[in-house]
């Protein structure tokens, strides 16, 4: 499979850049008859646009979503859904620098050497934070589909710099998030994390962060070990997200640390069901879901783009040499990022539950009952 793609039954295919034309996306494998409309990829949009948090880059783009194919009166045909959204803000002088003198913690030199000199370099071509947009059009599907089945995907910043949460969300402040600027679930912490954010930007610096996401109702049993174990297959597509640096299931890295007694999950009845009375394992054992809310922390390096002068390399005199970013960036991925990691999460619960045929390939006359 290309390596612009991802999925096996529900596949999404991603192609664009920062300051190209348009950023597009392709879902193959959508059953036929869901009702899907450019408003329901336009409301996940809005999320992550520029300009949806004072904490953002300046540039206003719109991020309009426009359906080219495979949806027909407000349904899907079954056919390859093609979603476009057009890059109309764009200012590449910022970058010109960039293009022989890379930045430090940035793809710049890497892509650079990889596609000999030939990269889209403006705003960082593929590299760029702005091909989300794609994940987001696609995951805004995977959410139409995965309301099929009652199950639900929400998310939060719960770390921006030092400041962390010490507690998990309810589910009604998940629902809640993004009224604030910060996007975090827990409102007491929502104050403090914005004092980092507006130090980091009188500084002329940036931070880094973490999103917490949850996939409620998932069924039990959700998954295929051993490549595609849906823990996996998490991991997979988060990682694709720019500045990822980091991921855990559940208690993740703590577990590290813990006794066995400590970690594991007792099973017990309730109302006649098997039931586990804690979460330690993140609702994912040996890449099967378990029945409990699956819990997904990611983590996001500081953007590399900052506007303090740093050290780097002249490509075109081979001299040490140094950059100092001027133009239109965000202090913090997490915050804008947000929206990208519920989307992924929901694709490859969909395209799992696809696959174990939970979802049929046409959802027609079912869904419009449902709805």
């Amino acid at each position: 499979m290309s390596a612009n793609s991802f999925g096996r039954r529900l596949v999404l295919t991603c192609f664009g850049e920062s300051h190209g034309e348009l950023i597009g996306v392709v879902v193959d494998g959508c059953p036929a008859g869901l009702r899907l409309d450019e408003e329901d990829i336009q409301r996940e949009l809005d999320k992550r646009r520029p300009g949806s948090t004072p904490y953002s880059t300046s540039r206003a783009e719109p991020d309009r979503a426009r359906i080219v194919s495979g949806v027909l009166d407000g349904y899907t045909t079954g056919a390859p859904i093609c979603i476009l959204v057009g890059n109309k803000d764009v200012d590449s002088r910022p970058y010109e620098v960039f293009r022989f003198k890379p930045r430090p913690g940035h793809a710049d030199y890497p892509a650079y050497i990889r596609y000999g000199g030939f990269n889209d370099y403006r705003g960082g071509g593929r590299f760029s934070g702005r091909i989300t947009v794609s994940f987001v059009a696609a995951g805004a599907v995977a959410k139409k589909l995965l309301s099929i089945l009652g199950i639900e995907v929400y998310g939060h910043v719960c770390r921006l710099g030092w400041v962390a949460s010490s507690r998990l969300p309810t589910i009604d402040e998940l629902r809640r998030v993004y009224e604030n600027p910060v996007r975090c679930a827990i409102p007491e912490l929502v104050a403090d994390m914005e004092e980092v954010l507006k130090r980091s930007i009188e500084d002329g610096d940036s931070i880094g962060s973490m999103i917490e996401a949850f996939a409620f109702n998932v069924p039990l049993g959700l998954g295929d070990p051993v490549f595609h174990g849906l823990d996996v297959d998490i991991a997979s597509i988060m990682f694709a997200i720019p500045g990822v640096k980091a991921l855990s299931i559940g208690l993740g890295f703590e577990a590290a640390s813990m006794k066995g007694s400590e970690f594991i999950d007792p099973y017990t009845i309730v109302d006649g069901k098997v039931s586990q009375k804690s979460n330690n394992c993140g609702g994912i054992i040996g890449g099967l879901s378990t029945g409990s809310p699956i819990h997904v922390r990611v983590s996001f390096k500081p953007p590399s783009t900052i506007g303090k002068r740093v050290g780097t390399v002249n490509l075109k005199t081979m001299t040490d040499d140094y950059v100092e970013a001027w133009g239109r960036y965000d202090p913090c991925i997490g915050i804008r990022a947000l929206p990208v990691v519920e989307a992924c999460l929901a694709f490859v619960i969909a395209d799992h539950c696809l696959n174990q045929g939970l979802i049929p390939t046409v959802v027609g006359d079912e869904y419009r009952r449902a709805t």
